[in-house]
């Protein structure tokens, strides 16, 4: 009996998440031709009509529309947004990637040749040549989460002309820095015994991507990593002077990146860096939009206390299963060479356990595989998490910016609500006394370091609740539907 009321609750819930996303999603496919649907996350739908008005308007139009809420910060910044997308409109970094004289070997017969004749013509000293101007200042926006700065930037991104130009999550842009980084390392000559040189990477590395694009817009700028953290001035130092305008979102004001980070002193160059070269912007209205009332899709989000909670995940899992055209089983993937094994998948489906996804040293280059492979995850057994559990509440976080950002829909079964899924006790654990040892701290200095208090997660953390109530609603799980809307597309 009991098994018959669990399978025809969710059957009646899932006949609103599979119905109702058949008939609506192909209203949410074609919004970008009708641009009038509402919803805080529905600006995308009228970027492709963008070129027939001015980006000051656009704003105001997708405002009219009820697309967006009349926000005066966000106008505001907006607006200086759109200058700058202005100026990158026929913007080119070429005329900072070429060599200067200097660099040409001095030795070589025809330079010196050259030299000679040119400083024999009597205006070559009266004609010393001139130093490009300098690039266009890019835009470091901050702000509490969910007010709307990953919105703007990517609105900015979808109305730049520029071909030139790329957008990634910070995560993605250091993972596939330190794969450049590793890859260049590879492509040394073996050294020879009793032969040693020494290599640096970083500069050439920052010289591929700048001949590759001019604009770079990252979304969720935030440093944890002390191997990211030892990098990023040199980095960007190199992009900057090659001519890379940067866009890029972050929590933090530039003065807290990395706030108490392990050797932060070799970091704070880069933040008088980032200062130079990118207006910090402040974008906090105090309204999370995220939290706004939302249709909900059903009941996505299961507490462990519940009565049958585990039940009605099977059940979706089967009903989901239904529409696949696989059989479920374990699902290899290969990331980086490294094997890694979800132990229940179907099709496009995912079904597993926290301990899977974040008990095990995974990453954002995991993530992002399972983000490209599967458009809806089930994540069973998320306990509290407490400071113990710092190393897994930090892959939490890093999963969840993937799966949001590549818009994977989650099913969650945890021991306690959204809001009060971290919980800031726990105290240290045996590793964080080790690694207190080796690196020769006392406790007073560990008090302060964020690796062992956990006030970089913390505070990260207000970004995974706001993020997980928006893809518990109606047009999050809507929007996440590849299968219906590739077919939509396709038909």
């Amino acid at each position: 009996m009991a098994a018959h009321t669990v399978r025809t609750a969710i059957s009646c819930s899932f006949q609103f998440l599979l119905k109702d996303t058949f008939l609506i999603s192909k209203k949410v496919c074609r919004l970008s031709a009708s641009c009038t649907s509402k919803g805080y996350t529905n600006w995308r739908t009228c970027s492709s009509s963008s070129s027939s008005y001015s980006a000051e308007k656009h704003y105001d139009i997708l405002v009219q529309h009820g697309s967006l809420r009349k926000d005066a910060q966000q106008r505001e910044v907006f607006l200086q947004l759109a200058q700058l997308q202005q100026t990158l409109k026929n913007y080119s970094n070429s005329i900072y990637l070429n060599p200067p004289p200097s660099s040409i070997n001095s030795d070589d017969d025809n330079y010196r040749l050259e030299k000679e004749n040119i400083d024999e013509r009597p205006s070559a000293k009266e004609e010393p040549s001139q130093a490009p101007p300098p690039p266009p200042k890019g835009f470091y926006i901050y702000g509490a989460v969910g007010t709307g700065k990953t919105m703007l930037m990517d609105m900015f991104y979808s109305l730049v002309e520029n071909p030139r130009k790329k957008r990634v999550h910070f995560n993605g842009f250091m993972l596939d820095i330190h794969k450049r980084i590793h890859r260049r390392k590879q492509s040394l000559p073996k050294r020879r015994l009793g032969k040693m040189f020494t290599y640096d990477p970083i500069s050439p590395v920052a010289m591929e991507i700048s001949n590759e694009t001019c604009l770079l817009c990252f979304d969720e700028f935030q440093v944890t990593d002390i191997a990211d953290a030892l990098i990023l001035k040199q980095l960007f130092e190199t992009l900057f002077k090659t001519g890379v305008v940067v866009v890029a979102t972050s929590n933090r004001p530039p003065a807290d990146l990395y706030k108490n980070g392990l050797q932060r002193d070799t970091f704070l160059p880069f933040i008088d860096v980032l200062k130079e070269h990118c207006h910090a912007v402040s974008l906090d209205s105090g309204i999370d939009y995220r939290r706004l009332d939302k249709a909900e899709a059903g009941k996505l989000y299961y507490l462990t206390e519940e009565p049958g909670a585990e039940a009605f995940l099977d059940a979706l899992f089967e009903e989901l299963a239904l529409t696949q055209k696989s059989v479920t089983g374990p699902r290899l993937l290969t990331v980086l060479g490294r094997d890694v094994t979800l132990e229940k998948t179907c099709g496009s489906i995912a079904d597993c356990t926290f301990e899977e996804l974040c008990g095990r040293p995974l990453g954002a280059s995991d993530y992002l595989e399972m983000a490209r492979l599967f458009d809806t995850v089930f994540i069973r057994h998320v306990p509290l998490l407490t400071l113990s559990l710092k190393d897994q509440a930090r892959r939490f976080t890093t999963l969840i910016d993937n799966f949001y950002d590549n818009k994977v829909r989650v099913v969650l079964l945890a021991e306690a609500p959204v809001d009060r899924m971290f919980a800031q006790s726990g105290g240290e654990d045996e590793r964080d006394r080790q690694l207190m040892d080796d690196l020769g701290l006392s406790g007073d200095a560990a008090e302060r370091l964020s690796l062992f208090t956990a006030e970089e997660e913390i505070f990260a953390f207000q970004r995974t609740v706001s993020r997980l109530t928006e893809m518990q609603t109606e047009l999050y799980w809507m929007e996440g539907d590849r299968r219906r809307c590739k077919k939509h597309v396709n038909t």
